[in-house]
């Protein structure tokens, strides 16, 4: 989890690789109507993110036996409890990096 620019992607799909478990990124699991508001540059809320939440949380109930990795925001505790609901075993590594890291990226 982490903020755009933290290294989301780049390093879940390195410990995916590295525990030979299945890599998914969250944005792939946004259905087109989230799609459609970020094209025009429209901020989701929290309805918006409903049901993308859904997905990824039955996506990591589907990999609980062999474990998965996926790189997701999940930034408030309500979206992590989302996820959590569906797989209870989930773990969070929250990656940050300095303001200026992150900008420049």
């Amino acid at each position: 989890m982490g903020v755009s620019g933290s290294g989301k992607s780049t390093v879940g799909a390195a410990l995916a690789q590295r525990l030979a478990v299945p890599f998914a990124d969250a944005d792939d699991f946004h259905p087109p109507a989230n799609i459609a508001k970020m094209t025009d540059g429209v901020p989701l809320d929290d309805e918006d993110r409903r049901p993308w939440l859904e997905s990824i949380g039955e996506w990591l109930a589907e990999q609980d036996a062999q474990g998965g990795v996926i790189s997701c925001s999940a930034l408030k505790i309500a979206y992590r409890d989302q996820l959590r609901a569906h797989a209870p075993r989930v773990a969070f590594v929250h990656l940050h990096g300095t303001r200026e890291v992150i900008a420049r990226r």
